[in-house]
């Protein structure tokens, strides 16, 4: 897989995040075969919904898509290390790749702060991988929140 090609793809989606005024993360969900199923950004503010980060989005509607929950030979693509609620929906979609732009250093959940992904009796037999397009996936995140400090 092209992992910097559907990583341009979830910034695509962050970047949609961000002309919405929301914290600027998006998410592809991509099949086995490599075919985007489903895509989404942040819409917490929009939908007024602390659920209603790019992960859950995007695994709702690729759950959707398939027409199943067990999502298992995908991978999800996020700009930013997913959280805790985030990475429990990645793997009990039964994910089989977590692949991340940048890190996490407040609430990351695949390595920062924590590593839900290592945990043995959570059974997670897949991938993690990070630091992909890290640096405009950083940069975007230290770009919304410069704005969000100067207008606020």
């Amino acid at each position: 897989m092209d992992h910097h090609f559907f990583m341009r793809e979830a910034l695509k989606e962050a970047e949609r995040a961000y002309a919405l005024g929301e914290v600027p993360v998006g998410a592809v969900v991509v099949d086995p075969g490599g075919r985007i199923v489903a895509r989404a950004a942040n819409l917490r503010e929009k939908e007024k919904d602390p659920t209603a980060h790019a992960e859950i989005l995007a695994l709702r509607q690729a759950a959707q898509v398939v027409g199943d929950w067990r999502l298992e030979g995908y991978t999800i693509y996020v700009t930013l290390e997913p959280c805790p609620m985030c990475a429990g929906a990645i793997l009990e979609a039964r994910i089989w790749r977590l692949v991340f732009g940048t890190l996490d250093p407040l609430k990351g959940a695949a390595g920062t702060v924590i590593h839900l992904f290592s945990h043995p009796a959570l059974g997670f037999r897949g991938e993690v991988l990070g630091g992909i397009l890290e640096g405009e996936c950083s940069e975007l995140l230290k770009k919304f929140f410069r704005e969000l400090r100067r207008d606020g």
